[in-house]
């Protein structure tokens, strides 16, 4: 089947072309009309959060909607600007999204004690990822029109913060750059360079579209696009690039360039097609999960990687019918200049290095475990969470009003906890604020706000340590489990435990609690197809372990860097979606060069029989490959980096680290160890179990 597509699309390279080009622009205008409609969903029904909220919605609570604020500070004392402040919350109080203003001026508990910060209070008509942007930004521009004079002025709340959220920066043109400077050196041609990237944006380009329209029909995140570009860029051009790698050696053998690209796709393009489905496999066990918006992210980016995967196989073959002449040329003449100069054939280097590792495989494996082990120590005390506005950028409008309110009024003041009370009346909720403001970590309860419905209540509550902080992470769980059950009995009312602290908790520890069924499927899957691929017990056992011990590593460097604060980095907790995404698309990818080691170490063993010869053969034919195509993984993700989101800074580390651990440590060094150390023992497969196994080819050709 991958020899006949590649045979069509290279002798109807122009039509396949066309095709690909109609296909992206046509999408893409499709999507430019209709519109997108990301929006996040992290509500999770059945926990103490949600049910809050859910509460408040039905008894007509005011505490339903999202709020912002608009932080004032005077050194010379707030109540000076009064005459142009006021002015200011009456225009927002016109604006759209907005249902209710409070002046700082109405409320003494919204001004500090030393009268320099107060505080206005402004209620939106739905959540933060209902209303919209261009809505709150009108909110913050107005506010923000008082300052000068010695007056400040800057506004804080969810909503601001998603309004200023902005892209990936210049991550996405640094990580190109950087791949096709390093295919450059790898072929010694821009012509030959540029294949993997152009076929990676065709398929980055026709998916934005897709996952745009998606978004109407599936809980899509608005976080969604720039981790679907960083994955597409990154699987595009590592799948490219491993069929490229055996079109160019078929090249060198002195066949056509179209027998070539047939070979490469009947060889190499079922290796991709394997990687492939494998990733995809692995992003579907996030469903397993339960969690709305990372469905929905799963599901995107899976639908990117379909989508990569087809450029690779079709639009690859194309691309190589259109300049394999120039390809070809080039690369004959490069390897006529190597010859002249008596250097050694290509591949010599890594058989050399695998006998080394072979000569002394348990100090070589054994250095590499300690060492990864290490790494991964760290992630043993990761805290997730989400980062809130005290991990922004100094210079945004929401980090400016959150460092105000820890100021002028604590630092629990920017993540208090809604207190619901539900039955009992006015006596349960009085005793309720009471009960708050004698537990410890408590700095100060608000009065019980009823609700339209008089049986319904809230508490607020203001911790003593931050919204990030493990203090307030332990409150919760007190509140949870001693203070709240304790004056249910004795008011015979029920209590909830809500706000965007709590609901960060819990978030936090759904996603923990479903973590082993989540590895338990992606593990599994995997290990199964690679059960029926190469046949033998013990591959798949050493492939999932390996991965998992790469991708722990990988979490212990984002916890000392983020949650630690290495390198200067605000430290914070870990967000809750990051461990699992990360697992998902790295166990994955750790899969496409284990596919891709191992089918050549399989055919070398299929051929001979000689395990030693099998892993040297095995690493000379495709470790140049593998660490090209890992270095272009590592430069497309650490790009990343120089995103302002710290979520996506937590992605590009994530990935790079486990990328570069993975081909580096584990391809170079404990996959040719482990398999010295097994010998024939690593193909070995029961009789019984041989018989009922159907048989996958992954390669019918010898290298």
């Amino acid at each position: 089947m991958f020899e006949r597509l590649a045979a069509f699309s290279h002798r109807h390279r122009w039509r396949a072309l066309s095709l690909w080009v109609a296909a992206v622009i046509g999408v893409t205008a499709v999507a430019g009309l209709v519109g997108s409609d990301y929006h996040n969903d992290f509500s999770l029904p059945g926990t103490d959060s949600q049910s809050a909220r859910t509460l408040l919605e039905e008894h007509g609570a005011a505490q339903a909607g999202d709020v912002v604020q608009i932080v004032l500070k005077d050194g010379s004392g707030v109540e000076g600007a009064r005459d142009r402040v006021e002015p200011m919350l009456d225009e927002v109080a016109g604006l759209p999204g907005v249902t209710d203003v409070r002046s700082p001026y109405e409320d003494r508990a919204a001004v500090s004690e030393d009268g320099t910060i107060a505080y206005a209070t402004v209620t939106l008509d739905g959540t933060s990822r209902e209303v919209a942007k261009e809505d709150v930004r009108k909110v913050i521009d107005t506010a923000e029109s008082v300052a000068g004079d010695g007056l400040e002025a800057s506004v804080g709340g969810d909503a601001v913060r998603e309004a200023e959220e902005g892209g990936g920066g210049p991550a996405e043109g640094a990580g190109i750059l950087g791949a096709l400077v390093i295919l450059v050196f790898l072929f010694g041609s821009l012509v030959a360079a540029s294949l993997p990237v152009v076929t990676a944006l065709f398929a980055v380009g026709g998916s934005i579209g897709l996952i745009a329209l998606a978004s109407h029909l599936a809980n899509v995140a608005d976080f969604t696009p720039p981790i679907m570009m960083l994955v597409g860029l990154g699987v595009g051009i590592d799948y490219a690039l491993l069929i490229f790698s055996r079109y160019r050696g078929e090249l060198l053998k002195g066949v056509t360039p179209e027998q070539a690209t047939r070979t490469a796709l009947d060889a190499a393009g079922r290796t991709v097609f394997f990687a492939g489905c494998t990733v995809i496999i692995a992003l579907m066990g996030l469903v397993a999960l339960g969690i709305g918006s990372l469905q929905g992210v799963a599901l995107a980016v899976a639908l990117t990687v379909l989508v990569t995967m087809l450029a690779s196989l079709t639009l690859l073959p194309a691309l190589l019918g259109v300049f394999g002449k120039r390809i070809h040329r080039h690369v004959m003449e490069r390897a006529a200049k190597r010859e002249r100069r008596n250097r050694p054939p290509e591949g010599a280097r890594w058989r050399r290095w695998a006998e080394r590792v072979q000569r002394r495989p348990w100090a070589a494996l054994l250095l590499s475990v300690v060492a990864l082990g290490a790494l991964a120590a760290p992630a043993s005390g990761l805290r997730l969470g989400f980062a809130d506005a005290g991990n922004d950028a100094e210079s945004t409008t929401s980090r400016q009003a959150y460092d105000l309110l820890a100021e002028g009024f604590g630092p629990g003041f920017n993540g208090p906890l809604v207190i619901v009370a539900d039955g009992g009346g006015r006596p349960a909720a009085e005793r309720l604020q009471n009960a708050l403001a004698e537990t410890p970590g408590i700095a100060a309860a608000s009065p019980p706000i009823p609700a339209e419905d008089s049986s319904v209540a809230t508490v607020m509550a203001f911790p003593d340590s931050a919204p990030q902080a493990e203090a307030t992470s332990d409150l919760v769980a007190a509140l949870r489990g001693d203070v709240l059950p304790a004056l249910e009995r004795e008011t015979g009312a029920e209590f909830l435990v809500g706000g965007s602290t709590a609901a960060t908790e819990d978030f936090a520890h759904t996603v923990a609690d479903r973590m082993p069924l989540f590895v338990a499927i992606v593990v599994g899957l995997s290990a199964l197809l690679l059960l029926l691929v190469f046949r033998s017990v013990l591959i798949p056992l050493k492939a999932a372990l390996l991965n998992l011990v790469s991708i722990g590593a990988a979490l212990g460097v984002i916890t000392l860097v983020f949650q630690h604060g290495w390198f200067g980095v605000e430290p914070g907790p870990i967000e809750a979606f990051i461990p699992v995404m990360i697992f998902a698309i790295v166990f994955g990818l750790s899969m496409d060069y284990e596919v891709f080691l191992l089918s050549r170490i399989h055919e070398e063993w299929e051929r001979t029989k000689n395990p030693e010869a099998a892993v040297r053969e095995g690493l000379a034919a495709t470790g140049k490959v593998i660490t090209a195509a890992a270095a272009i993984m590592i430069v497309v993700f650490a790009a990343f980096i120089l995103s302002p989101d710290r979520m996506l800074q937590q992605f590009g580390l994530g990935l790079a680290v486990a990328i570069l651990l993975d081909a580096l440590v584990i391809r170079c060094l404990i996959v040719p160890a482990a398999m010295q150390l097994l010998g024939r023992r690593a193909w070995w497969l029961p009789a019984w179990l041989r018989t009922l196994l159907p048989k996958m080819e992954l390669e019918r050709r010898a290298t």
